[in-house]
C-alpha cells in the first residue's frame, strides 16, 4: 500500500473514493481558480508539455482520467484534434463545471464527460489510443489498481501520458516548497475554497506520492512496457509518459 493511499481527505476513516469525491464536489466552484492562483498560472504550461509528448503519435481516441473541470481535456482536444475525449472522473460538481466550458468552446461532439470508478472503468479493452491524467492520479485508492486500469483500455502501442505534482529534491527548492506548501498553500486554499482541510490533504498526498524512478517502477510493473520521466519547474511537477 503506497502512503497517500493512506490519507483520506478531512482525516476520516471510510472509502476513500467516496471521500475524494465529497472533497471535489465541496471545492468544485473554485477549483480552477484556486489552481492557477497556486501555481501561478505554470499549471498551464505544464499540461502543454504533457500534451505535447502525444503529438507525434496523433492519437484519435482519447481517454481523460481525472478529468475534474476539463481543462485537460479541452487543451488536449486543440492541440491533438482527436475524433473522440472522453474525460472520466468521480465528482459531478467538477464535471457540472467542466461541461459548461466545454458548451462554451462548442467542443460537445468531440468531449464528454461521464463520472467513471477509475478503479473499474466501464470502457472495454484496447479502447484508446492515448490516455491522459493531470493532478488526479495521486488521490486513487489504489494506485497499482488504477494504472492497471488505465493499461488495460488503452491500445496496443498506445501513450500513456500524466502529469503529476512532485516534491522537489534539489536545495533550496526542496526547503522553500516545503515551507510555501505548508503554509501559504493550505492557507490560501482554505479561505478561497471555505474548506477547512481540503488543501492541507491535497498538499499531504504530494509529500506522500511514489515520484521519480519509484513512478516508473509502478508504471512497467502495471504493464507498461516503457516508462520515463521528467521534472518541470525545479521538480514542482513531473510528467511521465508509458507505452503499451
Amino acid at each position: 500500500m503506497y502512503e497517500q493511499e493512506k490519507i483520506n481527505p478531512y482525516g476520516r476513516e471510510g472509502d476513500k473514493g467516496e471521500l475524494v469525491e465529497q472533497m471535489f464536489n465541496n471545492i468544485a466552484q473554485n477549483y480552477d481558480k484556486l489552481n492557477h492562483r497556486l501555481s501561478w498560472d505554470i499549471d498551464r504550461s505544464w499540461r502543454k508539455k504533457a500534451i505535447r509528448q502525444l503529438c507525434p503519435y496523433d492519437p484519435k481516441t482519447i481517454l481523460d482520467i481525472a478529468t475534474g473541470t476539463g481543462d485537460f481535456a479541452l487543451l488536449a482536444a486543440k492541440m491533438l484534434k482527436p475524433k473522440k475525449l472522453i474525460g472520466a472522473d468521480i465528482s459531478e460538481g467538477m464535471m457540472a463545471i467542466g461541461r459548461k466550458k466545454i458548451k462554451a468552446e462548442n467542443l460537445q461532439d468531440i468531449i464528454t464527460l461521464k463520472k467513471e470508478d477509475c478503479m473499474n472503468l466501464s470502457f472495454a479493452d484496447n479502447s484508446f489510443d492515448a490516455v491522459t491524467a493531470a493532478f488526479g492520479i495521486r488521490n486513487f485508492k489504489d494506485l497499482d489498481r488504477g494504472l492497471r486500469e488505465m493499461y488495460r483500455v488503452l491500445k496496443t502501442n498506445g501513450h500513456l501520458s500524466i502529469v503529476e505534482l512532485t516534491t522537489p529534491v534539489i536545495f533550496p527548492m526542496k526547503q522553500l516548497f516545503k515551507l510555501y506548501s505548508h503554509t501559504v498553500l493550505p492557507v490560501y486554499g482554505r479561505i478561497i475554497s471555505h474548506d477547512e482541510s481540503a488543501y492541507e490533504y491535497l498538499t499531504a498526498t504530494i509529500e506522500a506520492f511514489p515520484q521519480g524512478e519509484t513512478m516508473v517502477q509502478t508504471l512497467l510493473r502495471a504493464g507498461f512496457s516503457k516508462a520515463s520521466f521528467k521534472r518541470l519547474t525545479f521538480g514542482i511537477c513531473t510528467m511521465y509518459f508509458a507505452e503499451k
